[in-house]
């Protein structure tokens, strides 16, 4: 940890202690995904602080795992090449950009299909309240900032070869992010019953990136790397 980047390190710290602190508060009463996760922005339970704290959260063990797992792989590398606040403004754009991609497709889908009714029939007769309902979307996790660092490396090093445990063949860097962002893009559009996995906010943080960047290239058009 000593030789780690200071962001990244900390980065890596306060998301393992937020994690921590969940189940341990809990027991007090003081539910932190409902604090600091991020609601729909139509819903009573809806925070300004939200976009910036749900990132910081996550709902289990191998949702944080790979997350930071990706964190600590990729960003310390663009740490070094960015330095410290390059890299945490980076990160934080594509936080943010990933909740509000999150938020308008939360909020596509409650104008097409939720607006005209009071309540959701969950069968049986239960029917809840729409209030109710809308306090329900809550988003948790650095996915968003971790797919926006995907997306640098793979600009950055785009002909780094990469071993991952579950392709048998080393990939290049560039064919690895844009396969992840094809994933997500499928799965995001599919829509299967019981997927609970926010992968337009992954796009979101892919798509923020890369405006982020061009944005830095069009800046500074020299010199090995463009930011």
């Amino acid at each position: 940890m000593d030789n780690m980047p200071v962001v990244t390190k900390n980065l890596l710290i306060i998301n393992v202690l937020m994690f921590v602190a969940e189940p341990v508060l809990g027991r007090y009463g003081v539910d932190m995904s409902q604090m600091f996760g991020l609601h729909f922005f139509l819903a009573s339970d809806f925070r300004l602080w939200q976009p910036f704290t749900y990132m910081f959260m996550h709902g289990n063990l191998g949702h944080i795992f790979w997350n930071l797992f990706a964190i600590w792989m990729f960003g310390r590398i663009l740490e070094q090449v960015w330095g410290p606040k390059r890299y945490l403004f980076y990160y934080m754009v594509c936080g943010v950009g990933a909740a509000f991609c999150q938020e308008l497709v939360q909020f596509i889908e409650y104008v097409t299909e939720l607006a005209p009714y009071d309540g959701v029939n969950f069968g049986g007769g239960y029917v809840l309240p729409m209030g109710d309902y809308l306090n329900m979307m809550n988003t948790v996790g650095a996915s968003g900032a971790m797919y926006g660092i995907l997306l640098a490396f793979g600009m950055l090093f785009p002909e780094e070869r990469l071993f991952m445990l579950f392709i048998p063949i080393p990939i290049k860097a560039k064919y690895f992010v844009i396969g992840y962002a094809v994933i997500e893009l499928l799965l995001g559009f599919a829509g299967r019953p019981g997927d609970t996995i926010a992968h337009f906010a992954h796009l979101g943080g892919m798509l923020f990136g890369l405006l982020l960047i061009m944005y830095w290239r069009k800046k500074k058009k020299y010199g090995q790397y463009y930011y």
